[in-house]
């Protein structure tokens, strides 16, 4: 009776100690219940998105984000990849309610094993868990978080089906290489869109959550194969693939590779995507930048992009080698482990601009050894190389613009022991490389389509990395010459025609501080009378400035601000040969609308913005076109839609000046234009004073584009070096490929224009045995030089090439100023 009264007691005593503690961990439960987070934001998740900038043929330019993240619905995603996740995370994921407690004891008992190895531990967390801890709670390994996150977890799966919480998860999983979510992981790592991935490929992406830096595609590449094809096998075994697609997917490499940094994809687009990111901001701010999402459809053309950066790196490294070596980026101790101590200073020499890695197929390069016949260089890699006499013989001493040091008949005159130099490797030569030197002068290139704005091509600078500064966009220089057709403009505008004469004699005007003597290219050299034809192809200073005189400096100020090319042009006769500032980007813009039949246009960057849901939130062209959607053709002519251009000037005055720029190329001082291409193409050298800055602006029918060179802080660029020998190869090269798949169509002539055979010197019309003709353009109420009559002289437009007869001397090239 005792025994039963003391065991009586004692469950009594049990039961009320086991009553307390559930009492106690139900109100633990409780009051962890209380401060939840609210799970119930997720129902309308809208995660951060990268926002992608296109070309205008749909071809990725740039991606702008704080993280790369593409949100897609769980109806688009493939379920190749949702069952490669779900075998890899969580089998059971569809028959669990979110706590998979036969996982949970699995996990511990292996955490025995990992606590002896020294491992992280595993909790077991099923899909369901680790969305509550991504988007609502810490990483914390506390039994705290762990109760919190069973509660989260428990009421989401009361709440949202399971198709919502996988999209969520495979939405935002963090898989290495900045990538969250599978979309992004999916472009980032094999240039694919999810429905194109294979068993693989999603096997790896299912791979990578476990630990992204462990499955490393190059770094740890053999972990990561092992990790896909463990992937791949549970993926059979739950009976997602069959024994053949397994096998298939062990076989095939992994193929993943590490996207480049956000920003714009290829060094070619970088400039350009830099206006487009500006632009943006502009219009929507940073946060619509970075986290928005957006689709921005751009005008970039990447095959004129590429040809343009290309032209322009190699013609300022034409440049830079003329004027000699100007030393090694830096120097730097070679010892035994000069291959670690270099790629430090590699690294250091990159965060402060003094390197790029844009400059490829350039690499920093260490000089090991300096003897006569070669230079033996070594790379941060460990591997080594050399540099022999003949490619670095062009490295003579930079002394000034003008002169260089003596020539090189060794490679120690050059180079030593711890220089750090660029190099490129010579081709079909292994271990072979030439010398290279990141040029001081600078430059930009810019294309447009004439009858649109829209920008095709924009190059800033020889390397955005080094200097991020847009000469194509914020560089307000003087013109020199290619203002000049400007003034001719307003000329012809005037009652002049293209072979009035004007005298080219030496010619003083009064100046804001002294008299203003103008001269011509070549110093005390003059020609007489001259006609306007000739005055802009030879680029005549004086003549254009006696020009300027009799139209009067307030008609030209009047007429040239028609085409936006300053905010502030001074009133003085001086602007007449280009000494007012502008931008490549307006003067461009300004001989666009010369070509396209004196229509102003504005140079645009963006043609269309999307949101992140698809919805249009800008467009750039808001021309209505009722017509342009109808479903079938029943013989109703094409729809018409409004032209909102500004008609700024006569289109027979634009075309007067298209023909007499043609002539620039043909007969005047575009002479390097004119070797590089085979298609009709006009445009203007430009040159200011000492030789400071080198212009030549132009265009084809269809297509204009400028070059500017020289020095950020302007300085000359040597004597003798000119638009025409500086910039004009720049545009020659672009033009040469870019139209090299167009056909050779003549410049469109507007109605009221009388094309009459005329003497390409005197500008009288010719008579039968004149061999010096051309085709001149004059406008109908235009009155002719004596000569036979205008009526039997003219002539179908597509009859007769301009010419230059052989035995007629070649005048000095470029104009200054």
């Amino acid at each position: 009776m005792a025994v039963l009264k003391v065991f009586g007691f004692v469950f009594a005593w049990l039961s009320l100690a086991a009553i307390a503690v559930i009492a106690a961990a139900a109100l633990y439960l409780h009051r962890l219940s209380q401060d939840l987070p609210d799970y119930q934001a997720l129902a309308e998740y809208a995660p951060p998105v990268t926002t992608r900038v296109y070309a205008g043929d749909g071809t990725l330019v740039a991606e702008f984000a704080r993280e790369r993240r593409l949100f897609v619905p769980i109806e688009a995603i493939p379920d190749r990849v949702k069952l490669a996740f779900v075998s890899a995370e969580d089998k059971n994921f569809y028959e669990h309610d979110g706590l998979d407690f036969r996982g949970i004891i699995r996990a511990q008992i292996s955490n025995i094993g990992n606590i002896l190895r020294g491992r992280r531990l595993e909790g077991g967390s099923t899909i369901t868990q680790q969305v509550a801890k991504n988007f609502l709670l810490s990483s914390e390994q506390r039994i705290e978080r762990k109760l919190r996150e069973m509660l989260v977890t428990r009421r989401m799966e009361k709440t949202f089906d399971k198709d919502h919480i996988l999209e969520l998860y495979l939405n935002e999983i963090y898989l290495g290489n900045r990538s969250y979510g599978v979309a992004a992981a999916a472009l980032n790592y094999f240039g694919k869109a999810l429905d194109d991935l294979t068993v693989a490929e999603a096997a790896y992406l299912a791979a990578i959550p476990k630990g992204p830096s462990n499955y490393h595609p190059i770094y740890n590449h053999d972990r990561a194969v092992e990790r896909r094809n463990w992937v791949i096998g549970r993926m059979r075994e739950d009976g997602h693939i069959t024994e053949e697609e397994a096998r298939e997917a062990i076989a095939a490499p992994l193929g993943a590779e590490i996207a480049p940094p956000l920003g714009a994809r290829d060094w070619a687009s970088e400039y350009f995507a830099e206006e487009v990111r500006k632009q943006i901001v502009e219009l929507y701010g940073v946060e619509a930048l970075y986290d928005g999402g957006l689709a921005v459809r751009t005008t970039v053309d990447p095959n004129l992009q590429k040809a343009a950066g290309e032209a322009l790196r190699r013609w300022l490294v034409e440049y830079d080698q003329r004027h000699g070596w100007r030393g090694p980026v830096a120097r730097m101790e070679v010892g035994e482990s000069w291959a670690g101590d270099f790629a430090e200073q590699i690294r250091q020499l990159t965060d402060r601009r003094a390197l790029a890695d844009d400059l490829a197929p350039w690499r920093p390069a260490l000089v090991l050894a300096a003897n006569g016949a070669e230079a033996r260089i070594g790379f941060a890699d460990g591997g080594e190389g050399t540099i022999p006499l003949e490619r670095l013989s062009w490295a003579r001493r930079y002394v000034n613009a003008d002169e260089v040091g003596p020539e090189i008949v060794a490679a120690s005159d050059v180079l030593a022991p711890g220089d750090i130099v660029y190099v490129e490797a010579v081709e079909g030569q292994t271990g072979v490389y030439a010398l290279r030197q990141a040029p001081a002068a600078n430059g930009g290139l810019i294309a447009m389509d004439p009858h649109t704005g829209r920008v095709l091509a924009m190059v800033g600078g020889f390397s955005f990395q080094l200097s991020e500064f847009n000469r194509a966009v914020q560089a307000s220089r003087q013109p020199g010459s290619t203002f000049k057709p400007f003034v001719y403009a307003a000329a012809l505008d005037s009652g002049y025609t293209p072979s009035s004469i004007v005298l080219d004699a030496p010619f003083v005007a009064p100046g804001v501080d002294s008299w203003w003597k103008p001269g011509n290219y070549a110093e005390g050299r003059f020609y007489g009378e001259s006609t306007l034809r000739l005055g802009i192809e030879q680029s005549r200073n004086t003549m254009t400035a006696r020009l300027a005189q009799d139209l009067g400096i307030g008609r030209i100020v009047d007429y040239v601000s028609r085409f936006r090319l300053s905010d502030n042009l001074p009133r003085e006769l001086a602007i007449s040969l280009g000494s007012g500032e502008t931008t490549l980007t307006r003067i461009t813009a300004g001989y666009s609308t010369f070509v396209n039949g004196g229509k102003r246009v504005e140079p645009v960057l963006i043609d269309r913005i999307q949101d992140r849901t698809g919805k249009t939130i800008y467009r750039r062209d808001q021309r209505a076109c009722p017509g342009c959607n109808v479903a079938l053709w029943q013989g109703q002519a094409e729809p018409q839609l409004d032209d909102p251009r500004d008609q700024i000037i006569d289109p027979r005055t634009a075309y007067q000046i298209v023909s007499m720029l043609e002539g620039a190329v043909q007969r005047g001082t575009g002479g390097a234009v004119k070797r590089a291409v085979d298609k009709t193409v006009a445009g203007k050298t430009g040159t200011t004073n000492e030789y400071k800055d080198a212009w030549f602006v132009g265009f084809s029918p269809d297509l204009a584009a400028g070059v500017f060179i020289g020095f950020d802080m302007p300085r000359t660029l040597g004597q003798g070096e000119a638009g025409g020998v500086v910039a004009a190869p720049v545009f020659g090269e672009f033009m040469a490929k870019a139209l090299a798949d167009e056909p050779s169509i003549p410049f469109r002539v507007p109605s009221g224009v009388r094309l009459v055979r005329v003497n390409a010197k005197t500008g009288r019309p010719a008579g039968p045995g004149d061999s010096n003709v051309i085709l001149e353009a004059f406008k109908a109420e235009d009155v002719l030089a004596q000569g036979p009559a205008a009526e039997e002289l003219t002539l179908d437009p597509l009859g007769f090439a301009p010419r230059r007869s052989e035995d007629e001397p070649q005048q000095d090239l470029d104009g200054l100023y």
